[in-house]
């Protein structure tokens, strides 16, 4: 446990140098181009304050996007005191616990540490799930809080809207007929130009893999350590059984956040594609079942 929480303290390092990285490229690429050193600066400017703005207040963005609302501790106390028992044994603070007015069933963890975490859950799960699932779905959420799982998917939202942001950006300003001054030049120019293309190109395809390689992955650890927890798996492997019946779309999710929900929020039957956020949920319950 503790060497996935230096793991990922390692990779949130790793993704924030990834965005500074790609917003500087852009910026040097634009002022080569269009023979500005100032856009340069701008893009050194731009990649750190977007990145510090992310990295505290994307936790607000997800829950704002998907109209989630604080729980009154009085109206939802076995949720509340369910939340905090297993809080303790985690050995994590309590997270803020935040309802969707959804009918959906899913769930998600998001913030930047354990001190400043929350927990969301759909109103439909509340619904739906016995005691035993649902504590198998908290004690999955509270593992990606304890393990700074939120830490990295926070980071992952950063890079993809950075990323994808940038990109879009950069290609409406050429489709515009923004500066040409070093393309129209030697074969050099138009080589280092050509390449500057493909980078901007494929900067969100690579990024979007990078999320799809993270987001897998720690959804087996967290399945697992989610598990462990309450020594029963059957709880979480039941609770996806049940979620995968019932699912429905999330209002409000873009592809940049769905990696932070329990189960996929796009779709209503397991998603085993290439591009998938999340693995298979049947190959997900069959590996809490061996664990019995």
């Amino acid at each position: 446990m503790y060497d996935q929480i230096i793991s990922n303290k390692r990779k949130t390092i790793l993704l924030v140098t990834l965005v500074a990285s790609f917003v500087i490229a852009l910026g040097w690429f634009l002022s080569w181009q269009y023979n500005n050193p100032a856009i340069l600066f701008l893009a050194v400017i731009i990649s750190f304050s977007q990145t510090l703005a992310s990295y505290y207040y994307s936790d607000k963005m997800a829950l704002m996007s998907t109209g989630a609302r604080l729980a009154p501790y009085q109206d939802f106390l076995a949720l509340h005191r369910l939340v905090e028992n297993l809080a303790i044994t985690a050995g994590v603070p309590k997270p803020k616990v935040y309802i969707i007015p959804n009918q959906g069933l899913n769930a998600f963890a998001t913030g930047r540490d354990p001190e400043h975490a929350s927990i969301a859950v759909t109103a439909g799960l509340l619904e739906k799930l016995t005691k035993p699932q649902l504590e198998g779905v908290i004690s999955h959420e509270l593992s990606h809080i304890k393990n700074y799982d939120i830490r990295v998917m926070t980071m992952v939202v950063i890079l993809i809207g950075i990323i994808s942001l940038a990109s879009n950006f950069f290609l409406r300003w050429q489709f515009w007929g923004g500066g040409r001054e070093r393309g129209e030049g030697g074969s050099g120019n138009q080589i280092i130009a050509l390449l500057g293309f493909v980078f901007i190109i494929l900067s969100p395809i690579t990024a979007m893999l990078i999320q799809l390689a993270i987001s897998r992955k720690r959804e087996y650890l967290a399945d697992a350590s989610g598990a462990l927890l309450t020594r029963y798996p059957e709880g979480l492997a039941s609770a996806l059984e049940v979620i995968s019946k019932n699912a429905r779309p999330i209002s409000g999710v873009s592809s940049a956040t769905a990696h932070l929900f329990i189960a996929n929020p796009f779709t209503k039957q397991n998603v085993s594609s290439l591009f998938s956020t999340h693995p298979p949920i049947k190959d997900r319950i069959k590996k809490l079942r061996e664990m019995v």
